[in-house]
């Protein structure tokens, strides 16, 4: 009896130590999808590995990431090609983006709708070919544009919005340039969001709507219905917030 209750001993004793490691083991996947300790290079220049998308959209050329949408399949709905290796809660994102034609964008803190046809909705640093929208805030599948470039916003609990303008909207779109590389820097810390082109803030948000507000999500970027559009990335990197 007492060598059988050694055994139930030495097994709990296993249990326990079992269920330790793999809290331990959440616990550092849960850190490592929303906390940044050091710098992370989310494209390795060679495939998709760690993104997840249409692959008739995406591929990697000349060590770049490619998204193409052709008229004889024209779109039916906005798509998204999707990290999944991090879902940063604070974090600066850098990146060089080229658009040619039509609309694109870089999701952040965003929700995965519709992961067999990688639809995701959240906020959103704008890119666009026709340079009206590129480097606003907007919010894919919720609030619409949260700051025009050139806007200081600050969103209220209740849902309204104080704006300030710190700079000309279409001044600052002179130092974008549609059809060449452009350096884009996304900037999350806590409820406080920026976005930068070629180092330059283009628009800004205090988001104190806390039952919209996103703390942490996934990064994707965009594939616009309308016209045939390439899209090109490179450099993508996610650092620790400062």
């Amino acid at each position: 009896m007492r060598y059988l209750r050694s055994i139930s001993a030495a097994l709990l004793c296993c249990g326990l130590a079992a269920t330790a490691v793999q809290a331990q083991d959440e616990s550092t996947v849960d850190a490592k999808s929303h906390e940044l300790t050091e710098a992370v290079n989310m494209f390795n220049g060679k495939d998709l590995s760690g993104w997840s998308g249409r692959e008739d959209l995406w591929s990697v050329e000349d060590g770049e990431l490619v998204g193409r949408t052709v008229a004889e399949n024209p779109l039916k709905r906005n798509t998204f090609l999707i990290y999944t290796d991090h879902q940063p809660a604070d974090f600066e994102l850098t990146l060089q983006f080229k658009i040619e034609n039509t609309n694109s964008g870089i999701q952040y803190r965003s929700k995965v709708l519709d992961q067999d046809n990688f639809v995701v909705g959240g906020y959103q640093a704008d890119i666009d070919f026709g340079n009206r929208y590129a480097g606003i805030l907007y919010e894919e599948q919720g609030r619409g544009i949260l700051a025009e470039r050139g806007q200081s916003v600050t969103i209220g609990a209740d849902g309204k919005k104080e704006v300030k303008e710190f700079a000309n909207g279409a001044k600052l779109g002179n130092g974008i340039h549609p059809g060449k590389w452009n350096d884009y820097r996304v900037v999350a810390k806590g409820n406080h969001l920026q976005h930068f082109i070629n180092g330059t803030m283009t628009a800004e948000v205090i988001d104190n709507q806390s039952e919209k507000a996103a703390t942490s999500g996934v990064i994707a970027f965009q594939l616009h219905v309308g016209d045939p559009m390439v899209m090109r990335f490179k450099n993508i990197v996610l650092h620790p917030v400062k």
